[in-house]
């Protein structure tokens, strides 16, 4: 839902040479469905976090189903907007509406139906709290965020926010009320973010640049600020990992394990420190898609 969220597919994109990829094809592209995984798993985290023993499954399907229609509007409006700038760059030139394949008022009523859908159902089948949290995503991401790109590389920041707010949709589908359970969540995946996207705009800088967003410092040449940045958000997500167990919501086993999946991350980060090259942020990239969902999967096994 935020860029770092939304860019992880980018970075795994090929270029495709097929004129046509077929309309379900353009779909699941345009509305980033292979994120929705991700999404999923957030949203579901933020629920189990928030519930006792026992699981209200049917109120977990619609929040989980109203988030994905909220992170697939975000996408969405976010290619309508950015089209022009697609063109310009070779891993996404292919999609929908850059390739002309896709009008850009058929997306942009897409986006919105999505939008107004994800919204409204989370309203309706959870609670005004988790409707307005939905909400503010989507128009971070699409006012605040999209047009930063363009201006500053604080934009990461912005991008992280949204992003990092699905998992607090599942805590407050539960709970309206924002508790440090909810907080945690929140800091965990706006750290996590930070390295992930730093690895992957270092990764596909001149492309950014070609395109004209300011993913990055300009005056870091060398990418050491950059790699700073991406040590320094993972020294502070290996903080936050730790804070469940000591407020006794989490056992010793996930102690253990936190400690070992931040160890690994954090050495892929001083790594990306050192070397600052491209194989060094790929491995920082890759590093922590494999630490997401093994951290949250401990968090929610784990539980006490």
């Amino acid at each position: 839902m935020s860029r770092p969220l939304q860019d992880a597919a980018v970075a795994l994109e090929m270029p495709r040479a097929e004129a046509d990829q077929g309309l379900v094809s353009d779909l699941m592209v345009l509305t980033k469905a292979r994120l929705s995984f991700l999404v999923v798993i957030t949203t579901f985290v933020g629920f189990c976090m928030a519930s006792g023993p026992r699981l209200d499954w049917v109120v977990l399907l619609h929040a989980v189903f109203g988030t994905t229609l909220a992170a697939a509007a975000a996408a969405v409006l976010n290619q309508y907007v950015e089209a022009p700038v697609d063109r310009l760059m070779e891993r996404t030139r292919y999609r929908p509406l850059p390739a002309g394949r896709m009008r850009p008022a058929t997306a942009l009523m897409l986006g919105l139906a999505l939008a107004l859908g994800g919204v409204a159902w989370l309203w309706l089948t959870t609670n005004a709290t988790s409707a307005l949290l939905a909400a503010a995503t989507i128009l971070i991401y699409i006012a605040l965020y999209t047009p930063l790109k363009r201006k500053t590389s604080l934009c990461t920041i912005v991008g992280a926010v949204a992003g990092a707010i699905p998992p607090v949709i599942g805590w407050t589908a539960v709970n309206p009320t924002l508790e440090a359970g909810a907080w945690i969540l929140f800091g965990i995946l706006f750290t996590w973010q930070m390295p992930h996207f730093l690895a992957i705009a270092w990764m596909y800088r001149d492309e950014y640049a070609q395109a004209g967003f300011v993913m990055l410092r300009r005056d870091d040449l060398s990418g050491c600020a950059t790699a700073m940045q991406s040590l320094l958000y993972t020294i502070a997500l290996t903080g936050i990992t730790l804070v469940p167990f000591f407020l006794g919501k989490n056992s010793a086993l996930y102690a253990g394990g936190a400690v070992l999946l931040d160890g690994l991350l954090l050495a892929c980060a001083i790594q990306f420190l050192i070397q600052r090259n491209r194989p060094a942020a790929r491995r920082l990239f890759f590093a922590s898609i494999l630490f997401l969902p093994l951290i949250l999967g401990l968090m929610v096994g784990t539980r006490v």
